[in-house]
């Protein structure tokens, strides 16, 4: 069956009716009215807490009980895809979230699925602060199929919630692969890089490196769109952040007067933040320049090597993070890796121990090869047949949906 005409016959020429989710008849909203409990009040417990975008906290006590779906009041992360959430049984529900669901003749489900694809903007408020009022969340537009035979528009609910259910229930499943081995990778790294004092010699990184310091942008303003729009590259903490093993991306450029006030550090230079995001790391794919927020490593081959470097830095990521605790902003210096001691066996063991970890890498981490990238084409075919199946023929009067 042609997937563009999959909905009509489904539908098989019935009627569909937009009601909104006003309609106490077909929706109940059952909104606590409870304000947020502070974090050092809450008694812990196993009840999941749901704020605007998420499980917050496990709680004791509940505020509702059955299937329902959470609709942002505010805070959501983004306009365009608000922030729609699904709970069953015993939870607690703050005052930052409507708490709608369906009555005879409408499948909670169907519910969520359908409001994962509305457009809310038109129907916040607000200014910076995006809200949701009660007042209008009733006037979003819900279509019901075969509204005149509730047996029947109630199996083709069904039959639509069995579709899209099947590709989120298959997204879940590898999400949850995933983190399973990113619990192994872990481990098996750590393993593999825990070594007893006296096995092996420990070093500092300038030890081992050919060049080892902060990157730099000397220029005031640095913003100066003269240092901007040339053809060198330019990695800030934001690329470092967003990148897997190697960088191979960047979205600045550096013009000659940018490159005269900074510094270029080759391909294989190890990156690492220090400012805002601590302790990311990520390798040079191409020569660069970046700003004094970063560290670059250039290892000395007879040494070590970037890669293994980076799985060291990777592995003890944590304890780094916790050196930048206690400012507004996280950061940390130069001394705190100068005076760091790290590990260093015979490089042929260092490379061994490289290419296990890169097998696992692959796997966890890359973007086009192994789980991430199978989770990601599950998720585009879930919202393809979702955007698909709940394509309704609109009125004119529904066109804000």
């Amino acid at each position: 069956m042609s997937q563009l005409n999959y909905l009509e016959k489904l539908l098989d020429g019935v009627e569909v009716e937009w009601m909104t989710l006003g309609n106490e008849h077909a929706v109940e909203i059952a909104n606590s009215g409870r304000k947020p409990v502070k974090a050092a009040l809450r008694v812990a417990g196993e009840t999941p807490y749901y704020g605007a975008n998420n499980i917050q906290d496990y709680v004791d006590g509940y505020t509702h009980d059955g299937e329902f779906v959470l609709i942002a009041e505010d805070g959501s992360a983004s306009l365009e895809n608000y922030s729609i959430q699904y709970a069953t049984g015993r939870f607690w529900a703050n005052n930052h979230v409507h708490v709608v669901r369906g009555k005879e003749g409408l499948n909670t489900r169907y519910l969520y699925h359908y409001l994962c694809i509305v457009n809310f903007v038109p129907f916040l408020s607000g200014g910076g602060r995006a809200k949701l009022t009660k007042g209008k969340l009733v006037d979003i537009p819900l279509p019901i199929p075969c509204p005149n035979n509730p047996e029947k528009s109630l199996a083709i609910q069904a039959e639509i919630v069995r579709i899209l259910d099947a590709f989120t229930a298959m997204t879940a499943e590898l999400t949850a692969e995933l983190n399973m081995r990113k619990k192994q990778y872990n481990y098996y790294r750590d393993q593999l890089l825990s070594f007893e004092e006296g096995e092996v010699e420990w070093k500092t990184l300038g030890e081992v490196a050919l060049d080892f310091g902060r990157g730099k942008s000397k220029h005031r303003p640095r913003n100066d769109p003269s240092l901007y729009g040339g053809d060198i590259p330019f990695i800030q903490t934001g690329d470092i952040r967003n990148a897997a093993h190697t960088i191979q991306e960047y979205r600045q450029t550096y013009s000659e007067l940018g490159l005269k006030q900074s510094k270029l550090w080759p391909k294989g230079t190890l990156c690492i933040t220090i400012a805002a995001n601590i302790a990311e790391t990520s390798i040079l794919g191409f020569g660069a320049c970046f700003p004094d927020s970063v560290i670059g490593f250039f290892a000395n081959p007879e040494e070590t090597s970037s890669s293994y470097v980076e799985y060291l830095l990777s592995s003890i990521k944590t304890q780094l993070e916790g050196k930048g605790q206690g400012s507004a902003q996280s950061n940390i210096n130069l001394g705190t890796f100068q005076n760091l001691k790290l590990p260093f066996p015979p490089i042929t063991k260092q490379e061994r121990i490289v290419a296990l970890l890169d097998k696992f890498e692959l796997l966890t981490n890359s973007i086009t090869e192994g789980l991430p990238r199978e989770i990601e084409l599950r998720q585009k075919q879930y919202e393809h047949y979702r955007d698909l199946l709940l394509n309704f023929p609109k009125s004119h009067s529904d066109e804000a949906a």
